[in-house]
């Protein structure tokens, strides 16, 4: 197989790979930092990575929309993975919104939005 090959390859299966990419950066951002703010964009940011594989695999090149007509003969998309998607965009937000509120209540209550800082204090307790 030539470079040029595999080249093509991977770029035909791009959008898996930012996916790919996308969720380990947030991952990697929501194991190792202790601020509870970066921790919440780390889940952000896995959550665009999952919401970018699904659209990518509901995609098909040159396909409409499925609204049948008669007589006409076309390749239609997948419409589940975005109606799937709408959803997962709703419930992200709501999730987000629901710890930005708890980071708020911790800061009020033990002043730091530091993980570790918050069970050292909550150790001493």
């Amino acid at each position: 197989m030539l470079m040029t090959d595999i080249a093509l390859k991977l770029f035909d299966n791009m959008y898996y790979l930012v996916s790919m990419v996308l969720f380990i950066i947030g991952f990697h951002t929501m194991l190792t930092h202790s601020n509870l703010i970066k921790k919440v964009i780390g889940m952000n940011v896995m959550d665009t990575a999952i919401f970018l594989f699904f659209v990518s695999t509901g995609y098909v090149t040159g396909g409409v929309a499925p609204i049948i007509e008669p007589g006409v003969e076309q390749t239609y998309i997948n419409p589940l993975p975005t109606a799937l998607i709408l959803t997962g965009i709703v419930v992200a937000v709501s999730v987000t919104a629901f710890a930005l509120a708890l980071i708020v209540k911790l800061y009020h209550h033990y002043g730091t939005i530091d993980a570790e800082e918050i069970m050292r204090i909550r150790s001493t307790e």
